[in-house]
C-alpha cells in the first residue's frame, strides 16, 4: 500500500514538473505595452507575447502584434499600441496569439523588433 502511494505522489510530482518546465516560457514574456514606453530599455534577446494584427504593406516579412489585453476592447476608439515584428519564418495568421523571441533593432523609423523564432499559442477569431 505505501508503494502505491509513494509511485502516485512521485507521479504527481514528475507531472507537475514537466508542466512548469513546459511553459517557462510564457512566464517571462513580456507584454507589448510594457515595452511601447521605451523599446532602447530592453537590450539583448527577450520574448514577447501579443496578438497578430496584421502585415505590412511595403515589407510582408514585418508585422504588428498588439497587447494581449486589448483583445477586451471592442469599440471603435481602443488605444491599441503595434509592435513591429519582422520574421524570417512563417508569418502567423490574424488574430494568431505568439511568442515572439528576439531583440530589437533601431531604424530611421524608431524601433522594430528582429525575430529569431514565432510559436502560435493560439488562435484568437478576430478581424474579417
Amino acid at each position: 500500500m505505501k508503494k502505491n502511494i509513494f509511485f502516485v505522489v512521485a507521479l504527481l510530482v514528475g507531472i507537475t514538473l514537466s508542466y512548469a518546465l513546459f511553459f517557462r516560457g510564457d512566464a517571462n514574456a513580456l507584454q507589448v505595452n510594457q515595452l511601447a514606453s521605451d523599446p532602447s530599455a530592453y537590450s539583448g534577446t527577450i520574448t514577447v507575447t501579443g496578438i497578430m494584427a496584421g502585415t505590412s504593406p511595403q515589407d510582408p516579412s514585418v508585422f504588428g502584434i498588439f497587447d494581449l489585453k486589448e483583445l477586451k476592447c471592442t469599440t471603435p476608439n481602443c488605444n491599441k499600441i503595434y509592435l513591429p515584428v519582422k520574421s524570417q519564418g512563417t508569418i502567423p495568421k490574424q488574430g494568431d496569439e505568439v511568442l515572439v523571441t528576439g531583440s530589437f533593432l533601431k531604424t530611421n523609423d524608431g524601433f522594430l523588433f528582429s525575430a529569431s523564432s514565432v510559436k502560435v499559442v493560439r488562435n484568437h477569431k478576430i478581424g474579417g
